[in-house]
């Protein structure tokens, strides 16, 4: 069933209704131009044949849709969704569609800088230097640091296409396990463990289920229309569409809620003891499905005796849902398995010790109904085979995780000292929280050099304060972005990095259900002095004597030589821009080939985790009773916006202009006793007596009484962006605590709390627009 794009956009909430951003729309917004690339020249902007298409892939999101850029006159005028790509088929939605502002956005980083010698960090102080000074000053410290402390001392994040080099292989070529992303223990780390110790293989990016076929789906605070994961949302539609039944579980009747046969308003921090319910009632009614569970699992017998005291009736008493609508969603999830699907979300770390076992208990509803691999179901994926370029063995196994989690791997015979944090929990995964306090402390070793690529350290770690003595303490903080985001402006040395409209970039191996390999082509070339972060990693290497694990002579040689083990060449790829495998995504297509999908020692889907009782933990999954906060506080609640991404894309007046200013979700009876009205400006304070705001009130039914919900990103103190500078107020930083879970990792950062203080003043900010417009940006 074909999705019309209208359809598409409305699903994705109410505000991406302006976004569909064609010609009309940058007209109205800038009737001046914003700057140059908007600007048409007289008479007709182009002819066909002065517009050159160039595919790439997204950057705007870290969903990498396929995209074509239409370049007219040097200048990139126009992005459009690829169709010959499974992920974006010829649509964008808002982030990828207002890309272009980003690239031509005056605010950009345009040169190396070094920090003042003799300034505070964070005083914004600042020289322009060559890159070749830069590249010398970091080596110069990074060796000081190998000789004082060992390579372990030298930390590195990453965030962004760029972090393979980063976060993964310049990390294993010097010789340190402390990488990190916060696509890690910040997001996916609980699903990941959760699936790995229960199917042996991760989740992929895309989240694989088959919506094409499902006819039922329970989302479980999973925010399809908001997050705007572009294939997922016209998937999701479509099924919609065709009449596949929804149910959404969430505190807060979001836009997927909207869709919805059946919203349950869930107390937070009780979704594991509804899901456990509902094992209760597929065993108990005889409701599961026993052949496939005869054939593909092991450990029903103890998951039968397990879940028998998790009663309907014992949720409702927690979860505030009743006993007899547990009992519905579950005999009908049932009567259409197994087309029926419990689909997994991206960010999955909540609570904290709770998350793993949640994300257990997800998966094993979904094992009973039958659909694991299944048509309607969870389809298998994997990323195509593509060689990679020849060079010796690294020292370190460079895995420091991402949306699949996994850690670097250190022998027991290693020279090298595991990571910082190899000791705190039972995963493997590094998590980027747990790095910040041995910078701090030096326990149990010092960390004294950050290498940060894309990564927002005060919009995406808790407890910034925290984050910010740790950053006094280094001998070494490099920040390679394409903004002077807060966090930048304490560093050393800044790199300035190309946008993804300027640059090359390594290929894209997308494990999808119709695998694909996508590759990223400079539209214009890199304006002002900034460079990608293939360049910089390779530069850095060199000087860091490091050469030999560099050996190809550019980007374009390298990509050449990958594209050559599959018969193909980066000149092919140029006017192709993917290039689609054949998958396997069911049982079946694995069984024809006497193949088993299932990587689990047993060869099996692991119910019962004998892996997980070796160890001392739960082999099944268990409730763990919520935190509960300070009386008269609200738990605080976030999430995405559909036009923007993390606390990246707020600088982007076309993005800004469709949600420029977020809000607090706090419900009608709770407004009324305190005396808030909507669209009031309050400040919120939090448990530790953190502050944010002034941020405007969003009275509303569409939450329930004990909690509060913020959407994430905003709120930036970066008085350089001057788009995005003081609007709203940042999640972030109200959160001053996170409750660890033991086995994956994941920094459950949902047991903060905060009220609401009267009083706040409108801050009168100034038309977004006229920000866009105004020439001292420049």
């Amino acid at each position: 069933m074909k999705l019309r794009r209208r359809e598409f956009l409305k699903l994705s909430g109410a505000t991406v209704g302006a976004m569909a951003l064609g010609g009309s729309t940058q007209a109205q917004l800038f009737p001046d131009g914003f700057p140059n690339p908007f600007r048409s020249p007289p008479g007709k902007w182009h002819s066909k044949d002065d517009v050159t298409t160039v595919y790439s892939y997204c950057e705007m999101c870290f969903w990498k849709c396929g995209v074509k850029a239409y370049v007219q006159g040097g200048k990139v005028r126009k992005v459009d969704g690829y169709e010959g790509n499974p992920k974006s088929r010829g649509m964008l939605c808002p982030r990828g569609q207002g890309g272009v502002a980003t690239t031509y956005d005056p605010d950009r980083l345009k040169k190396p800088l070094i920090r003042v010698e003799g300034s505070e960090r964070g005083a914004g102080q600042y020289r322009e230097a060559s890159w070749d000074e830069a590249y010398d000053y970091i080596a110069e410290k990074m060796n000081q640091i190998k000789f004082d402390h060992g390579t372990e001392s030298v930390a590195f994040f990453g965030h962004g296409t760029g972090d393979a080099w980063f976060a993964s292989y310049l990390p294993g070529a010097w010789g340190s396990p402390n990488a990190a992303k916060p696509s890690v223990s910040l997001c996916t780390a609980p699903r990941e463990t959760a699936s790995q110790y229960t199917f042996g293989r991760g989740i992929s990016g895309h989240e694989q289920i088959d919506w094409d076929e499902t006819d039922y789906i329970v989302l479980i605070g999973h925010h399809i229309g908001e997050d705007t994961h572009n294939t997922q949302l016209q998937d999701f539609a479509t099924a919609l569409k065709r009449g596949a039944k929804l149910v959404v579980v969430d505190p807060r009747f979001s836009v997927a809620a909207s869709k919805a046969k059946d919203w349950l308003p869930i107390k937070p921090a009780t979704d594991t003891a509804l899901l456990l319910a509902w094992a209760n009632v597929l065993v108990e009614e005889g409701l599961y499905d026993a052949e496939y569970v005869e054939k593909y699992t092991l450990g029903f017998e103890q998951l039968a005796a397990h879940v028998a005291q998790y009663t309907p009736e014992w949720a409702a008493g927690i979860t505030e849902i009743p006993a007899d609508t547990i009992r519905r969603i579950a005999r009908e999830m049932a009567a259409h398995a197994p087309r029926a699907v419990l689909p997994v979300g991206r960010h999955t770390v909540w609570y904290g010790p709770d998350d793993m076992h949640r994300m257990r208990s997800l998966y094993l509803v979904n094992v009973l109904l039958g659909n694991y691999g299944m048509p309607g179901g969870y389809y298998f994926c994997d990323a195509p085979v593509v060689e990679p370029y020849p060079h010796p063995d690294l020292p370190l196994s460079p895995a420091s995780g991402g949306c699949g989690g996994g850690a670097t791997e250190v022998p027991a015979d290693s020279p090298f000292r595991p990571a910082v944090d190899a000791d705190k929990f039972f995963g493997t995964a590094t998590a980027v929280q747990e790095f910040i306090e041995p910078m701090i402390t030096g326990e149990p070793y010092p960390i004294k050099g950050l290498i940060c690529y894309g990564v927002n350290l005060f919009h995406s770690i808790p407890m910034v304060e925290r984050t910010k003595r740790a950053l006094q303490e280094l001998d070494l903080y490099v920040a390679i972005d394409i903004l002077p985001m807060e966090h930048v402006m304490w560093a050393d040395v800044i790199l300035p990095e190309s946008t993804y409209l300027e640059r090359y970039d390594d290929l894209l191996l997308q494990a999808h259900k119709v695998p694909f390999i996508s590759a990223r082509f400079p539209a214009v070339p890199p304006l002002y002095d900034t460079r990608s972060a293939f360049d910089m990693a390779k530069q850095l290497g060199e000087r860091l004597g490091l050469g030999e694990f560099f050996p190809w002579e550019n980007v374009e040689e390298y990509l050449d030589r990958r594209l050559s083990s599959i018969g193909s060449s980066l000149e092919a790829l140029k006017d192709q821009g993917t290039i689609v495998r054949r998958g396997r995504p069911y049982m079946a297509d694995w069984e024809r080939l006497n193949r088993n999908p299932i990587g689990t020692p047993s060869g099996k889907i692991e119910i019962y985790s004998e892996r997980f009782a070796e160890a001392g933990l739960d082999p099944l999954p268990i409730f763990v009773p919520p935190i509960e906060g300070p009386a008269g506080m609200y738990r605080l609640l976030y999430g995405r916006s559909p036009v923007h991404t993390f606390a990246r894309t707020h600088n982007n007046p076309i993005l800004m202009e469709a949600h420029g200013e977020n809000g607090v979700w706090i419900s009608t009876s709770e407004a009324a006793k305190l005396g808030v009205r909507h669209q009031e400006y309050v400040w919120l304070e939090n448990q530790d007596g953190a502050r944010e705001g002034p941020v405007r009130a969003y009275v509303t039914e569409r939450i329930r009484n004990d909690c509060v919900y913020l959407v994430h990103g905003f709120g930036h103190k970066a008085p350089l962006m001057h788009v995005a500078n003081g609007r709203g107020a940042s999640d972030t930083h109200l959160q001053t605590r996170y409750d660890l879970d033991p086995v994956s990792g994941g920094a459950g950062l949902r047991n903060n709390w905060v009220k609401l203080v009267k009083g706040a003043p409108d801050p009168q900010h100034p038309p977004v627009a006229w920000l866009a417009r105004d020439g001292s940006r420049a």
